[in-house]
């Protein structure tokens, strides 16, 4: 299991790196997730999820642009077995399904695709396509799937280089609320 400060150096060290083909950093795409997350009203648990859905790409770095190698880095899953123990589902789920989000809003909302960056539609293709209408309905069945809705609309929109948004020790008194109470202060 990772700390809060663990996951603060990952941001300070790695968070400088471009989010793949966007013209933001990784930490930039990051806190303007949370941000977009937080002026919407969600929950702490969804805005921390928000702030931590793509931590996977810094766990686990591919390099610039993965998908245009044809590389699925398969980061929703990535961090999860590092963020476990650490936060509950509500922060968990939506990180582990934020991709399949993307596949289901590109099956229901035939606008949304075109609003796709170029790479995500390229990644799209990597990690299964769009959903069916069975697929689909199944997705949006499940535990915490609106919110990780949610997340996906936010994560499409923080990719703006002139948005200004709290720094990453704003986020970070956050995700001190938002850890499981053995941990709250465990390494932190």
């Amino acid at each position: 299991m990772i700390s809060i400060p663990e996951i603060c150096h990952l941001f300070e060290s790695g968070g400088h790196t471009m989010y793949s083909g966007e013209p933001v950093t990784q930490l930039q795409h990051a806190l303007q997730s949370a941000t977009l997350a937080e002026q919407a009203g969600a929950s702490p648990e969804l805005i921390c999820a928000a702030l931590l859905h793509d931590l996977g790409h810094l766990l686990n770095p591919q390099g610039e642009t993965p998908s245009a190698r044809g590389i699925d880095d398969t980061h929703q899953y990535f961090a999860l077995p590092y963020l476990r123990g650490l936060f509950s589902a509500a922060v968990l789920e939506p990180i582990r399904l934020h991709v399949d989000a993307k596949r289901y809003l590109c099956a229901t909302d035939a606008a949304y695709y075109d609003r796709l960056s170029a790479d995500s539609k390229r990644s799209l293709m990597l990690q299964g396509g769009i959903f069916n209408e069975s697929d689909a309905a199944a997705f949006i069945a499940r535990p915490h799937a609106a919110d990780a809705v949610r997340l996906r609309l936010w994560d499409d929109l923080a990719k703006d280089a002139a948005m200004v948004t709290p720094d990453l020790p704003y986020f970070t008194a956050l995700m001190k609320t938002c850890a499981l109470p053995a941990t709250a202060t465990a390494g932190a």
